[in-house]
């Protein structure tokens, strides 16, 4: 054990000596990049932080603030003073903060980057979903206006991240969002998902599980204070008003035509025969670009040929070739079936 301890003792002598002596050394460097890039993150998240209360009308104060980044008050008090200091908050009353004008649009391009990313790695990558927002809460601090602006420019300027949210413009302008929650939707009617909220995690993962996602048409069964009951895909989905709370629908316009019944790839039995109707918007970028690479694509047929030992994956023939599709993939891909 005193060997560990002389050892340890050695390199923290050895790291002051380097810090006062050797401002230009290596480990000097990496230590401060390391603090500005933890200072920037956190005073980003804080500015996102007093820009959220903001568009929810709530109060954002030094406990909002703590709680939000995890911090001790005294902590989240030393955030404030110098986002104060550098003018991008002002004090509105008895210890409620808004953002200025400066921190405002500051804020604004921290979520532009963040959700940038998020459409990023819906469309271009394979990466799961329940990792999208995770990854972008590391990016955002990261990119620079204008690797942000190239990576926009890529993407083809998109107005919504992949769960709905308003991606904001190069001008701080921010894309409208109509709608209303998926527990007022009528009894009966039909409406289509346009926004899902990531977080909280936990319920975000709850939605993800019965497979909703923006773009879906959805109808309502029934509805009260215990449970939200609609229909969607063809199935019928239960949920709890707290949970369905975090899911905005858009009623349908007049003459937009409600999707007939259709089914999924996946619940057809081997040796039944289907005509693609189309994918889900839920499968994305690499995976999407496959599928349509092997044919799946509106109005080809498709057999199902066999199946494994545990029914997963499966193979199916389309356009003379034999494919195998896991069922993950397949419960994405409507189809119609054909009556032989």
């Amino acid at each position: 054990m005193s060997e560990f301890l002389y050892i340890g003792v050695l390199l923290i002598t050895a790291g002051a000596v380097s810090w006062i002596y050797f401002p230009n050394s290596p480990l000097r460097k990496y230590l401060l990049k390391n603090r500005n890039t933890s200072n920037r993150a956190r005073t980003e998240d804080a500015l996102k932080h007093f820009y959220d209360c903001e568009e929810r009308h709530l109060t954002g104060t030094s406990d909002s603030l703590a709680g939000f980044l995890n911090i001790s008050r005294d902590k989240a008090a030393l955030v404030i003073s110098r986002l104060r200091e550098n003018r991008l908050i002002e004090a509105e009353r008895d210890g409620i903060y808004r953002l200025t004008q400066q921190g405002r649009s500051y804020a604004l391009r921290v979520i532009r980057t963040h959700r940038l990313w998020e459409r990023y790695l819906a469309d271009e990558t394979g990466t799961d979903q329940m990792t999208w927002h995770h990854l972008a809460e590391e990016k955002e601090h990261q990119l620079s206006s204008d690797e942000t602006d190239a990576l926009a420019a890529k993407l083809g300027n998109p107005m919504f991240d992949p769960h709905g949210d308003p991606i904001p413009m190069k001008d701080g302008e921010v894309p409208q969002r109509q709608g209303f929650n998926l527990t007022q939707l009528p009894v009966m009617e039909t409406g289509q998902i346009i926004h899902i909220e990531d977080e909280p995690e936990i319920i975000y993962s709850q939605i993800v599980a019965v497979g909703l996602y923006p773009g879906m048409h959805v109808r309502m069964i029934s509805s009260d204070s215990e449970r939200i009951r609609f229909e969607a895909n063809g199935e019928e989905i239960v949920l709890s008003p707290q949970i369905a709370g975090n899911i905005t629908v858009a009623a349908l316009a007049f003459d937009e035509v409600i999707p007939e019944e259709y089914i999924a790839l996946s619940s057809l039995s081997v040796g039944e025969t289907c005509k693609v109707i189309g994918i889900a918007k839920a499968l994305r970028g690499k995976q999407r670009r496959r599928l349509m690479d092997l044919g799946v694509v509106p109005g080809s047929i498709i057999e199902v040929k066999f199946s494994s030992a545990a029914e997963d994956p499966r193979a199916y023939s389309i356009r003379g070739a034999l494919i195998a599709l896991r069922r993950e993939h397949a419960s994405l891909i409507f189809v119609e079936k054909i009556r032989i």
